[in-house]
């Protein structure tokens, strides 16, 4: 059973770090602050001060720290000491190059980087419900599921180095614009006298049920959807709603003297985004 390490015990590395204290293998942590990894000893782990105290004391490191620079500062840490055949794995959302060129350098000393961010948060970490979006071999993510299954329920391989954090970016641009288009929302209900924690309540609930954004990511891809094709039916009808609503909330919008760009920007392109001419333009 591989020996494995994590750096990096912040608000969402210190929940998943905590699913491996039983790990058979034994567990090494490590992070700047004792106060981090004081914790981690009273229930048995070891503790390294440096990732080059881990890399000698384990087989699968995980590295959840701040940003890039601090990813290769980690990682070249690491490399100074591992065992060979050890593999590191980033779960930071950096950029595809850092990973990269980190597998590259790696190479050569027979150590395998992967990149495997996690989406799920805080509440996911302690749930153990992460999501994780990997790049690297099939020999080194094999090497990492069964550590990765203590937090994680869903671990999608989805191409060589690189390609994780590039999934991972794509997720996060779906969640921070609608991060903002939930905030414009808000400005609508808010001018129309609507009490925004009810609101929530609704948004929350509906969501839950239909899954939100993810529900019409159906397809394996973005090209034009012809009639005939299976989806055509569903994603026309799916369209002509949109199209609707959102026509209907710019009205709305207008008559309280509320801005709402997003819903314009929507508009605009949301027949195109799910493969189709807009209803106005016909099918």
């Amino acid at each position: 059973m591989d020996a494995i390490g994590f750096i990096g015990l912040g608000q969402i590395g210190a929940p998943m770090a905590t699913h491996l204290l039983d790990w058979p293998g034994g567990l090494c942590v490590c992070d700047l602050r004792a106060e981090a990894t004081a914790p981690f000893a009273e229930k048995g782990a070891q503790v390294g001060k440096t990732p080059a105290e881990v890399a000698p004391k384990a087989d699968v490191i995980s590295v959840m720290v701040r940003d890039d620079d601090e990813v290769r500062n980690v990682v070249r840490g690491i490399l100074s000491t591992a065992r060979p055949g050890a593999v590191v794995a980033v779960h930071s959302t950096i950029r595809p190059g850092t990973a990269e060129a980190l597998a590259a350098e790696a190479e050569p000393r027979n150590v395998a980087v992967v990149d495997a961010p996690v989406s799920g948060g805080f509440i996911g970490a302690t749930k153990g419900a992460l999501a994780v979006m990997a790049g690297g071999t099939d020999d080194a993510i094999g090497r990492c599921r069964a550590p990765f299954g203590r937090w994680a329920t869903l671990i999608e391989h989805l191409g060589p180095v690189g390609a994780g954090t590039r999934a991972k970016l794509a997720r996060n641009l779906l969640q921070f614009v609608a991060f903002s288009a939930a905030a414009e929302a808000q400005r609508l209900a808010e001018a129309a006298g609507i009490d925004l924690t009810r609101l929530a309540n609704v948004v929350r609930h509906s969501d839950g049920v239909t899954r939100g954004p993810g529900a019409i990511m159906l397809r394996d891809t973005t090209a034009p959807l012809g009639p005939g094709e299976p989806l055509y039916e569903v994603l026309s009808h799916t369209r002509d709603l949109g199209e609707k609503d959102l026509r209907l909330a710019l009205e709305l919008g207008s008559e309280l003297g509320v801005d709402l760009p997003f819903a314009e920007l929507a508009l605009e392109r949301f027949a195109a985004g799910l493969g189709l001419a807009s209803a106005k333009d016909g099918t």
